[in-house]
């Protein structure tokens, strides 16, 4: 074996500038680390076949990509699709390699950040590259190497480690919103209309949709690692990715009945918001009835004629009186058992 490859891989440059190299690792095939390595000693690495390389990236530049594509022989159409995000989430193969894109999700301000994680899986390395919303890797590498006995299972195991992160973190947006939905059931039945309310119910609606799109295609890639690709997963990996298939499962089933639920919470207030205003306008038209009543007989009173019935009796306007509130008081018993007042 070659002599131990110490020199670390730093997130900034000499002179301070940002770089996109999170990590990069060699492992020995035991699962022990061997050491962070600059990427001119890959090669280096490489030469030795009983060591695997773990490169972690974030947002890298055409630049970085295409040295990373001259050392491990990346295919074109992968690393043009590693450069511009924007991938819908897929396992694709090339040669002997696999090129997998899974969208990760982060809460940020009450809102569902989206972003994407590129992952390149050969014999002997593993490249991840991070676009957007997503957190670091770093704990998950961590953890890899706390279990040698497990990270000897060759870079399938740190596949599924990656694969497992991702969607353990799906597990909490979908419980946050479904404590928010039942929050906002409040103001669902609530006898005022909020039109925040109704608003917050889309946003989410829409927000879990793109969920679902996520998490959708990725039931298609793990079962693919759970059944094929042997020259790539390790036979010992599979039940691992068994049970990444089924959180995924879990999720996608959770997600979708978000969906169901949120749609009908959206149905019912608007449902309720139209029978509020229905009762509003039954309320307006009974006691338009009932001031119809004494304009209908003050009209009749009105009229310029000589002979009108009782015109000339003393009694004739309290009587006239006393017929209006009567037929007011008979409107409204009749509005009121009908429950129109």
């Amino acid at each position: 074996m070659s002599e131990p490859l110490t020199m670390p891989a730093q997130h900034a440059s000499a002179n301070g500038e940002r770089t996109s190299i999170v990590n990069c690792v060699a492992y020995h095939r035991t699962g022990k680390r061997v050491g962070d390595i600059p990427l001119e000693r890959i090669g280096e690495a490489m030469k030795d076949p009983d060591t695997f390389v773990w490169v972690g990236l974030h947002e890298p530049d055409e630049a970085l990509l295409e040295r990373l594509q001259e050392e491990f022989d990346l295919h074109d159409l992968a690393i043009e699709d590693a450069h511009y995000a924007h991938q819908r989430t897929k396992i694709e193969t090339y040669g002997d390699s696999l090129f997998i894109v899974v969208q990760t999700a982060q809460p940020v301000q009450g809102r569902i950040a989206f972003g994407e994680t590129h992952i390149f899986l050969g014999r002997r390395y593993l490249i991840t590259v991070r676009h957007g919303a997503s957190l670091s890797y770093a704990p998950v590498r961590r953890s890899c190497e706390v279990a040698p006995e497990l990270l000897a299972l060759g870079p399938s195991y740190g596949l599924y480690s990656i694969l497992d992160f991702i969607v353990d973190n799906y597990m909490p947006i979908v419980r946050d919103f479904r404590e928010e939905l039942l929050e906002l059931e409040q103001d669902v039945f609530a006898e005022t209309y909020k039109r925040t309310t109704i608003k917050r119910l889309y946003d989410m609606q829409r927000e879990l949709m793109n969920l679902r799109l996520a998490v959708a295609p990725l039931q298609d890639v793990t079962n693919q690692l759970v059944r094929l690709h042997p020259n790539l997963i390790h036979e010992e990996t599979r039940v691992y990715f068994r049970d990444v298939y089924d959180h995924v499962f879990r999720v996608n089933e959770a997600t979708n009945a978000m969906r169901e639920m949120l749609g009908a919470a959206i149905n019912v207030n608007m449902s309720l918001v139209t029978l509020g205003q229905n009762e509003v306008m039954k309320k307006l038209a009974g006691w338009a009835a009932m001031l119809a009543t004494p304009t209908l007989v003050t009209s009749w009173y009105g009229m310029n004629f000589h002979h009108m019935p009782e015109l000339n009796k003393p009694w004739a306007y309290p009587g006239m009186i006393v017929l209006t509130i009567s037929l007011m008081g008979g409107v409204y018993w009749v509005l009121k058992r009908s429950r129109w007042l």
